[in-house]
């Protein structure tokens, strides 16, 4: 049974391999046994497989798994959404790398209209799954990555990738309720109910 406030969006970020998605199911197990868990994955080599393979192995048999990172507004339609109570994405910088190869974009070579207008793409889906988290009352686990304090990226997918990585974090921060850091494995809270830290009027 679902326990404290009901719909909720809780935002869990962090470096790669820092702990963050085994951090963001211990909360899921801590609010529901009715946890939806949405894989935003695609395999594309061993690798990613054996990534998949290892994510699903440590999460409950019980949770109902639904691979996809678009048409969040389909959700209604399904099943395994309707029975749930929370809700765990994970994760949203494979969502926006997934987009990007869909794209089919010369990111080398495009105009920054094109990036913009892809950018617009794939907040706007993020923020479908907000809508419709909270209008069927479902408590919402968004995970990413954080991807903005390692080097620069070389090239310029790489670069679009991480800008738009961190000014979609900033939104999915700034709408959240609830917002955890994790380093190395340890959780920071930064953000509780809408409480965050305000910045100065000349910032």
């Amino acid at each position: 049974m679902l326990n404290g406030e009901v719909m909720s969006v809780i935002f869990i970020v962090g470096g790669a391999r820092s702990g963050k998605s085994t951090f963001a199911e211990t909360k899921a197990k801590e609010y529901s046994e009715k946890v939806l868990y949405i894989a935003t994955a695609v395999i594309t080599d061993e690798a990613m497989a054996d990534r998949v393979k290892r994510h699903t192995a440590q999460r409950p048999g019980t949770w109902d798994t639904l691979e996809m990172y678009r048409n969040f507004e389909t959700l209604v339609d399904k099943a395994e959404f309707t029975k749930a109570e929370v809700v765990l994405l994970d994760c949203i910088t494979t969502l926006i790398g997934n987009f990007m190869v869909d794209s089919k974009l010369n990111f080398d070579t495009c105009s920054l209209e094109e990036v913009d207008k892809l950018e617009n793409m794939i907040t706007e889906e993020v923020f479908s799954l907000i809508r419709v988290c909270k209008a069927n009352n479902k408590k919402l686990i968004i995970v990413s990555n954080e991807t903005g304090m390692g080097l620069v990226p070389p090239y310029f997918m790489g670069n679009y990738f991480r800008d738009i990585s961190g000014r979609l974090n900033n939104k999915i921060g700034t709408a959240a309720d609830h917002m955890y850091m994790i380093f190395s494995g340890i959780p920071i809270k930064l953000k509780h109910k809408g409480e965050m830290i305000k910045w100065p009027q000349d910032f």
